[in-house]
């Protein structure tokens, strides 16, 4: 039954399909990927609480994706600006192939659906250690439907204005990084810096949880880049040495700048610096050339590591430099992709400046200030909003005496007994 069923539908690539099914499953460990690289970087009283942002997204906005965000984003068009209710509880979303795709609807939603999950998981770096856990589920309900939803249609979707202007983002600079680093440094600024900040040090405690955390991010690009050429061809795989290419030399970038600035090279500088080259070849991965990709990380690794710097410069409390290294980077990427784009390797892209066309440096200007005025008045409205009726910010003392006990009951190291505290009967 099933296979005269996948018989009769129309241009289904099975190879386009099973890359992008793995793609799906690659983006999908990123947001558990992401738990770790920022768990690993709060105190050891709060590393559940911060875990918690990431994996309660993976059930949270799938829900949200499934009943409204989807057709928000990927409907039919309202001006350019946000899809209609068509697609709503996935109506009409099946396994025929999307128009010009070769690959079932379902799954491009579903591989979709893992890029709207881990962009709100993005912002909870910025106020890790200080947000009510009520607080953090409405933001992200809203934040995803009315934020990332729009942006994303705005881009990615045929009739959005900004990709009919000629504005290019190949896999989320602007729809993901730029949209959820801008608005992090928003919830930053509104929900305020944590207790004690910055006469009181609030070190990492467990930095190789968090490289562990980054070298998951770093396998997990490979989908979130490759898998948006949505095919498995020649596309696919200069997304993929872009990603890979543009990593190394931001990590390498970060690590040249820190040992000038500091005379050594950290670990967390090592990690910092790959996630920020992935984030500045996000939206240029299947525009640019290899050598472009090499350039994009390199001036993510240096540009970035400037853009951490800013929360001391101007006295805000980004707790996990979300702003500095996805708000920043994304800027950048997009920015980038306006000068090094080139047809030659794409030709459904465009030209650059570095190829003599300014009109896709305009557009992708436009982007660029387009999604940071939105992502600023719609996230400051919704945070206003969730502090005016619940409230965003736990007692002090429950700040004090760390979130996971207070807001889940709950220690990430209980080592050495059982939850009863008797020993347990192997020892």
């Amino acid at each position: 039954m099933h296979t005269a069923l996948l018989a009769t539908l129309p241009t289904i690539d099975t190879g386009d399909t099973a890359w992008l099914l793995v793609s799906s499953a690659l983006v999908m460990l990123m947001t558990p990927g992401l738990a770790l690289f920022y768990g690993g970087m709060v105190q050891q009283k709060n590393v559940l609480s911060t875990f918690m942002h990431s994996f309660f997204a993976l059930g949270l906005v799938t829900v949200c994706w499934v009943v409204l965000g989807y057709s928000l984003a990927f409907g039919g068009s309202l001006g350019g600006f946000v899809g209609n209710l068509d697609f709503a509880f996935l109506s009409g979303v099946g396994l025929e192939p999307k128009e010009g795709q070769t690959v079932p609807h379902l799954l491009f939603m579903a591989y979709q659906g893992m890029f709207a999950i881990i962009t709100p998981a993005l912002i909870s770096g910025a106020f890790a250690e200080r947000i009510k856990f009520s607080s953090y589920i409405v933001f992200t309900v809203l934040w995803s439907l009315l934020v990332y939803a729009p942006i994303c249609h705005w881009v990615w979707n045929a009739d959005g204005w900004l990709l009919k202007m000629g504005a290019l983002d190949f896999a989320g600079g602007t729809v993901v990084h730029l949209s959820s680093g801008v608005s992090a440094l928003v919830a930053a600024i509104v929900i305020g810096r944590r207790v004690g900040y910055p006469n009181v040090r609030h070190q990492p405690h467990n930095l190789t949880m968090t490289l562990i955390g980054a070298g998951l991010l770093w396998f997990g690009w490979f989908g979130f880049n490759g898998g948006s050429a949505l095919t498995s061809g020649a596309l696919a795989g200069l997304a993929f040495v872009n990603t890979h290419l543009a990593a190394a030399l931001g990590a390498l970038a970060w690590g040249f700048v820190e040992y000038l600035r500091i005379k050594k090279v950290t670990a967390l500088g090592i990690a910092s610096g790959l996630v920020a080259g992935l984030v500045g070849i996000t939206p240029a991965a299947g525009f640019v050339s290899p050598l472009s990709a090499c350039l994009i990380g390199l001036l993510a690794g240096m540009v970035c590591y400037g853009g951490v710097l800013l929360k001391h410069r101007f006295g805000y409390d980004d707790a996990l430099d979300a702003f500095g290294v996805h708000g920043v980077g994304g800027i950048l990427g997009a920015i980038l992709t306006g000068v090094l784009a080139s047809k030659t390797w794409n030709a459904a892209g465009g030209d650059g400046l570095i190829s003599g066309n300014t009109e896709l440096f305009i557009a992708q200007l436009a982007g660029i200030g387009a999604a940071i005025a939105f992502s600023v008045v719609l996230t400051w409205l919704i945070l206003k909003a969730i502090d005016r009726v619940i409230g965003l910010r736990p007692t002090t003392d429950e700040e004090r005496e760390g979130l996971d006990a207070n807001l889940h009951g709950e220690s990430g190291y209980s080592l050495g007994s059982s939850p009863s505290g008797h020993h347990a009967p192997h020892e």
